[in-house]
């Protein structure tokens, strides 16, 4: 009986080149700028809001929040509820009882979002946490500008390593890398003596 050939197949897809371009081709970073600074400005705009406020972040801290909560946990009765009863017993038994951190929390991480992607400093990082903030609140039922922003947060996700070229990623992605190609901060010259070498 001949020996069959094994067929081995690629562990790897090769990206299409309508994919490099859109999210890795420095030609188009100019795109990602435009899409970053509305982004950023958006979550700068929602923070600025709450960091106003004494509900959020002064004397009262938790209040503001304990009002978007409560609507959430009362979105969860019907046939097809907005929020599902998991994610109202997540509000309900946790942050309900951490009011105050996570109105911290939330003032100073939609600031801090909406800095880094005007900047374009760690965008993709950045965009990441923005698209987690936008997920969390449209699983307590808030839609407004949630989903337009979690598409665009996806995409400068997708574009990291130019989405911030027009800006401080340009000079912070070389020095810092990537987990499987360290930058200059990390680099080890190979000719360097070893400890006890003369």
């Amino acid at each position: 009986m001949a020996a069959q050939e094994t067929r081995h197949l690629p562990t790897e897809i090769p990206e299409p080149r309508i994919s490099r371009f859109a999210f890795a081709d420095r030609r188009i970073a100019w795109l990602w700028l435009l899409v970053r600074v509305y982004v950023g400005y958006e979550w700068i705009k929602a923070a600025a809001d709450k960091l106003g406020q004494a509900a959020w972040t002064g004397a009262q801290a938790g209040t503001g929040l304990a009002g978007f909560l409560k609507g959430a946990i009362a979105k969860t009765g019907g046939s097809n509820p907005a929020v599902q009863g998991w994610y109202a017993t997540f509000l309900k038994d946790f942050v309900m009882h951490h009011l105050v951190v996570f109105s911290y929390m939330v003032a100073f991480g939609e600031l801090a979002v909406g800095v880094a992607l005007i900047l374009g400093a760690v965008t993709g990082v950045a965009a990441f946490f923005g698209c987690f903030m936008n997920m969390n609140y449209m699983l307590a039922g808030s839609t407004s500008v949630n989903p337009v922003l979690f598409v665009l947060g996806l995409f400068l996700v997708l574009a990291w390593r130019v989405a911030g070229y027009y800006g401080a990623d340009r000079f912070i992605l070389p020095v810092l890398g990537t987990p499987w190609k360290p930058g200059s901060a990390f680099e080890h010259t190979a000719d360097a003596p070893h400890a006890g070498q003369a």
